[in-house]
């Protein structure tokens, strides 16, 4: 597909359109460009895939809102559409936006088999993991290794669920199509066989090492490469690293949500870094330098212009996070308070006494501003 694919357009419905909206169109054009219906017609096969890619990020709010911003090259990274290249890849992901038994009962097995054969190659299921971060690893970006548990081809009978010495035989039920047929009027209606559940194969003699499943759990040790800028939620797919498929199919999908630690100082804002610094009365009035932290581990020095007043954010430019696309970085923004001080010795009781004496008979702007309005207000001034 196009970089310039708009997927509101491929579905037929407005940017505004809601969830339900989505859902009914791409049922819509799935059902029109459904493989059963169109037979051997690269075109609508096609079209499907396309109606598939489009649900797929338009039904997820995290996508559709990185693709409404940036299009199709904001989904590049940590938000993928599935770029489907199997219709069957399109069954396992969605088929239950159609009650379940649609492609079965009305297509003939669907994504398992399709138009009466035994049910061929189908790609595996994908899988789900976790992984918490520190907002270091964000920034710099980091290599993981996690360990999955998944399912493997059985050694002992190479997947075929069979004991050793024995193979599957074919079902005498649906004579080894997956599918039986059931004539009920003017209707002919084909269902998943009851008996094989649709292999099309009947297993005598399981294997005692896998019970009959041809799969074996069994625990990995998975790398990957997370990059610089990485944020709360993002998910990773690792392609290929999920459960294997049926009938020599491919695996699925691996997808790596990210969780990100709590910071001692740090809060993230987008790009943007938020740090909270308390200063004294005197570096606020009179200005002055204070050490802050950065993302890197290291410390700063950041000039206190005189006259700061409390709640005023102090810039440092790209001292935030790395930006995911565009390049460059966020800034540091340092959010300077007042601290009072909760005990005074002698000396710094007598100093302030004696400022505040001064500060009655010279009265800030702000303050004069304030007392004329107050004043205003209790004599019913409008």
């Amino acid at each position: 597909m196009a970089a310039e694919t708009d997927y509101y357009k491929i579905l037929g419905v407005e940017r505004n359109a809601s969830e339900e909206d989505i859902r009914k169109a791409y049922r819509r054009l799935a059902l029109k460009y459904h493989p059963d219906r169109n037979p051997d017609d690269k075109d609508a096969e096609k079209k499907f895939k396309e109606a598939a890619e489009a649900y797929d990020v338009l039904n997820d709010p995290q996508k559709r809102e990185r693709y409404d911003q940036f299009g199709k090259q904001g989904l590049r990274g940590e938000y993928q559409p599935h770029g489907f290249t199997d219709v069957h890849d399109i069954f396992d992901a969605f088929g239950d936006i159609f009650g379940g038994s649609i492609f079965g009962d009305i297509f003939g097995g669907g994504g398992r088999g399709g138009r009466g054969g035994p049910r061929g190659p189908r790609r595996g299921a994908s899988l789900r993991f976790g992984i918490e971060l520190t907002l270091e690893e964000c920034a710099t970006g980091v290599e993981k290794t996690v360990a999955v548990t998944r399912h493997e081809i059985c050694d002992t009978c190479k997947g075929s669920g069979a004991a050793p010495g024995s193979s599957p035989t074919k079902c005498s039920t649906c004579q080894g199509h997956g599918v039986v047929q059931q004539s009920q009027g003017f209707f002919s209606v084909r269902t998943t066989c009851p008996r094989c559940h649709g292999t099309g194969q009947i297993i005598e003699k399981p294997c005692t090492a896998c019970r009959g499943s041809g799969r074996v759990p069994k625990k990995k040790d998975i790398s990957f490469k997370i990059p610089p800028g990485v944020d709360e939620g993002a998910q990773l797919r690792l392609t290929g690293e999920g459960e294997p498929g049926d009938n020599n199919g491919p695996r699925g999908d691996l997808y790596v949500v990210v969780r990100v630690k709590p910071h001692p100082f740090f809060e993230r804002h987008g790009d943007d870094l938020v740090c909270t610094v308390p200063i004294s009365y005197t570096q606020a009035a009179l200005g002055g330098e204070i050490k802050v932290p950065t993302i890197s581990g290291n410390s700063t020095t950041v000039k206190v212009p005189k006259g700061t007043q409390s709640g005023q954010i102090l810039r440092l430019r790209g001292q935030g996070m790395p930006r995911m696309r565009g390049g460059g970085k966020g800034n540091e923004l340092v959010h300077v308070y007042i601290e009072t001080p909760k005990k005074l010795s002698g000396e710094q009781e007598r100093l302030l006494r004696e400022l505040a004496k001064l500060e009655e008979s010279n009265v800030t702007p702000e303050r004069r501003s304030f007392f004329e309005r107050l004043k205003a207000y209790l004599n019913g001034e409008k």
